[in-house]
């Protein structure tokens, strides 16, 4: 089962944990289910928009590599993941952990207008 939250359940009741350290990919895999990912309304949204499933998050998870840290972001560290979509499909999941929940925050599929060849940079940086 999925839990759906809204934005203001996060920010206002404390859901993430206060903390600077970098997330390692095998700690994201051990608790890499459904039940265990945290969606909130506005990556919902998103996820419909652009025909993403949770079943591709999970798999891009699994396959996946961190590419990008983002250990400033508030109020929790996230990182920035290259993986496999269930259809074989890059694609780019940004998420953040309290080692209990994986809270997706969004996931696009990389634009090859924006990303290079590898899609692990960003053109013009």
């Amino acid at each position: 089962k999925i839990r759906w939250v809204t934005d203001a359940d996060i920010k206002g009741n404390n859901i993430y944990k206060e903390g600077e350290n970098l997330i390692d990919i095998e700690d994201l895999r051990k608790i890499n289910r459904a039940e265990n990912i945290i969606i909130t309304e506005h990556a919902r949204i998103r996820l419909i928009e652009r025909q993403i499933t949770v079943n591709d998050i999970i798999t891009c998870i699994e396959t996946g590599e961190i590419i990008k840290q983002y250990e400033d972001d508030k109020p929790f560290s996230s990182c920035l993941i290259l993986g496999m979509s269930i259809g074989n499909k890059f694609i780019h999941v940004v998420v953040s952990t309290d080692n209990d929940f994986i809270y997706l925050i969004t996931a696009y599929i990389p634009n090859k207008e924006q990303w290079e060849d590898d899609l692990k940079t960003r053109k013009g940086r």
